[in-house]
């Protein structure tokens, strides 16, 4: 069965695309292309990353390098700092009405200052009422492996939890061990953070977990903390894909994992030194204006974070390579409140889709025919896979962009080794056969266009071209054989070039004589049309070549054609070791008679009827007669072609030939006479009716039907 697809093109390219899909999905699903795929997301986030709707709502203070020397010059705070320095940064913060707070500082040892500096940091916080400290859970990390007594905050609840746990994977989440504030700290806060972040292999972090489970209580990250602070009677439900709490909804996988929505680089979301924060308020305190406007942190999330060098919490974002840690809690928080963090699509989707471009590009470029075709197709599908991750990004998925990628690249490749190797002797096999006979030009279209090749025969509409030389015999015993052999490459070459120009095919030379015929083994709608063209252009180009051919034969060379359209049996015919790409039928009998007919009328270009309608003004038309030729008893009206111009220059030679004619239908032989004798002189046709006339004046017919027989070929 695979043996048969492969003949054909759609069967090949279903193949190709199905093995090279199955191959792409084995390495994507044993992790090999994790590493370039993160690359490709890191890009896609540069590309979009913008402002969300709940930017604004979101501040950051950075305890940054300005601010360690400045309270280093001016109080000669070396860091840690004492608690007051964030006393008075919550105090301000308070005074301003920021919403809720967060505070990304390790408290996790008594401060150096005493404990009553402890204290007071828990009794700005108490004052303050929503404020999230953090805690670190980890897998061995931390001195307590329990949740502590005076840990007293509000609990998240979370419906469903249990049930969710059983189905999810959330073995990473649930974290043995954990390093709380101290307890004079942490009796201030209205909630706890998580900041044990897991960057990706390369240290980037692309993603986060909203909660964990640490003594089998659910703790929300850093980035939840301060929304769970300003709502503090807040009501949780998870299930598959989704972690709900009061009305926001946030997309998760089943590790409990949010991949963040990175909204810009380091400082999009905007940032203010905890220097000019303290300097504000001590300027508040002193009834001065302060540095800071208030309105700049009313009702809004506040985040408080490290970004000096020494300190040792700048990370790697997609976006950015130095990336305050704080700022990645700030932007879990803002895709939570905007309720748009990326959603990876499910691994079925994936499977299908990469299925689905395989098969579309390996059967697209297996019916593609010429390498400009091929290419574009490469092109067009190479570009899907691109154009599906970046668009899916603008809605807010992850789809998996080198594994379609790769899908897409390795069906091109196959198909492209197909191709070459199944179709490699086909395409020479065809050029060593119809080389001989077709233009390069036709035979190249039919390499890329094998199936409209029916080898063996088929029935078909041609039409048909039969020439031979005036006078070849005698030509041909002045010469000896090699200027006989010279000529006669000359002429046929003039004459082949003409009819490969107009489509023809060459189906044989006899001699001096050439066989040709249009609308095989290619279709042409207009066959009859480049047949006429052809026998016309032939004629032209034997007059242009006939004073060289009679400086050579000493001799004026013409040409007589015969031209008829009808239905033939055409295709490789012969034995099973040598055969021909010809034609048989009574049309190919007509336009052979056709050629010899000329020689009574004293014609070069001669068509039939069959032909003559289906063509359309581009030729005038003189008719000749209406004839039975030998061989054939059914009477077959003939016509002389010629260009326009000729045509119009001999038109009153033709009007007094059409008159002539009619009278000659009608049997009235006495006046086609003499009005065929007017133009005798100068009309070899309307001479060759004088004869004809007489020869019937003299022997009437008894049944006239306007019919001239002819008696010889």
């Amino acid at each position: 069965m695979a043996l048969r697809m492969m003949q054909n093109r759609p069967g090949r390219g279903v193949l190709t695309g199905l093995c090279a899909a199955v191959l792409a999905l084995t390495v994507w699903g044993a992790g090999w292309l994790e590493m370039w795929e993160d690359k490709t997301w890191d890009s896609r986030v540069k590309l979009f990353a913008a402002p969300g709707p709940a930017t604004d709502l979101i501040r950051l203070i950075l305890v940054d390098q300005n601010s360690l020397d400045w309270a280093a010059k001016e109080n000669g705070l070396t860091w840690p700092w004492p608690r007051e320095m964030y006393v008075a940064m919550v105090g301000y913060l308070k005074h301003c009405g920021a919403k809720a707070l967060a505070l990304d500082v390790q408290f996790y040892e008594p401060s150096k200052y005493g404990m009553e500096d402890d204290r007071a940091l828990a009794a700005a916080l108490a004052d303050f009422g929503r404020s999230a400290v953090a805690v670190f859970l980890g897998s061995t990390t931390g001195a307590h492996n329990y949740w502590p007594t005076y840990a007293t905050m509000p609990r998240l609840e979370l419906d469903g939890l249990e049930q969710w746990l059983k189905e999810a994977k959330f073995s990473r989440g649930v974290l043995p061990r954990a390093a709380f504030p101290v307890s004079e700290v942490m009796a201030g806060a209205a909630a706890l953070g998580n900041v044990s972040l897991a960057p990706d292999e390369d240290g980037i972090y692309r993603r986060a977990r909203l909660f964990s489970l640490f003594d089998g209580r659910v703790t929300p990250a850093l980035g939840l903390a301060p929304y769970l602070a300003a709502h503090p009677k807040s009501r949780g439900r998870i299930e598959p894909g989704r972690l709900i709490i009061n009305d926001l909804v946030a997309a998760i996988d089943e590790q409990g994992e949010v991949w963040l929505n990175y909204r810009g680089p380091a400082g999009t979301h905007q940032t203010f030194s905890a220097a000019a924060v303290i300097q504000s308020a001590l300027r508040i305190r002193d009834g001065a204006k302060p540095t800071i406007p208030q309105t700049e942190f009313k009702d809004k999330y506040v985040f408080i974070g490290l970004s000096a060098p020494g300190l040792f919490d700048l990370r790697s974002s997609p976006t950015d390579g130095v990336y305050p840690g704080v700022e990645i809690y700030a932007t879990m928080l803002d895709n939570f409140l905007a309720g748009d963090f990326i959603r990876r699509w499910p691994g079925y989707v994936t499977i299908m889709l990469a299925l689905v471009l395989s098969l579309g590009a390996g059967v697209t470029v297996a019916c593609r025919h010429t390498p400009g075709q091929i290419v574009g197709a490469g092109v067009v599908f190479g570009a899907l896979p691109i154009a599906v991750g970046l668009g899916s990004y603008r809605f807010g998925f992850w789809a998996p962009l080198v594994v379609l990628e790769v899908a897409v690249t390795l069906t091109l490749a196959l198909s492209l080794l197909a191709n070459y190797a199944l179709e490699g002797r086909q395409k020479r096999f065809l050029k060593r056969a119809f080389m001989q006979y077709l233009s390069p030009a036709v035979v190249e279209q039919l390499i890329s266009q094998p199936e409209r090749l029916e080898l063996g025969g088929e029935r078909r509409e041609l039409s048909i071209f039969f020439s031979d030389l005036q006078g070849f015999t005698s030509i041909s015993e002045g010469l000896d054989p090699r200027e006989l052999t010279t000529f006669l490459n000359e002429y046929l070459s003039a004459m082949t070039d003409i009819i490969h120009e107009e489509g023809g095919a060459i189906d044989k030379y006899e001699g001096d004589a050439i066989i040709a015929f249009w609308n095989a083994p290619l279709l042409m709608s207009d066959h009859p049309t480049r047949a006429v063209a052809a026998a016309l252009r032939c004629q032209d180009k034997l007059a242009e070549m006939r004073p060289y051919f009679k400086a050579r034969i000493n001799k004026d060379l013409f040409m007589r054609v015969g031209l008829n359209t009808g239905l033939v049996v055409v295709g490789n015919m012969g034995s099973r070791t040598r055969f021909d790409y010809t034609m048989i039928g009574d049309a190919v009998n007509l336009a052979a008679r056709l050629e010899g007919v000329n020689k009574q009328f004293g014609t070069y270009t001669m068509i039939s009827q069959f032909t003559q309608s289906r063509l359309g003004p581009e030729f005038g038309m003189r008719e000749l007669a209406r004839a039975t030729v030998v061989g054939r008893k059914e009477p077959v009206t003939i016509f002389e072609p010629m260009w326009l111009a000729e045509y119009e220059a001999k038109q009153e030679i033709l009007n007094v030939f059409a008159a002539g004619l009619d009278k000659f239908y009608a049997g009235d032989f006495d006046q086609a006479l003499a009005l065929f004798g007017y133009i005798a002189e100068v009309d070899p046709p309307a001479a060759a009716y004088q004869t004809k006339c007489r020869t019937l004046q003299e022997h009437p017919p008894v049944h006239w039907t306007g019919v001239w027989e002819m008696t010889s070929k």
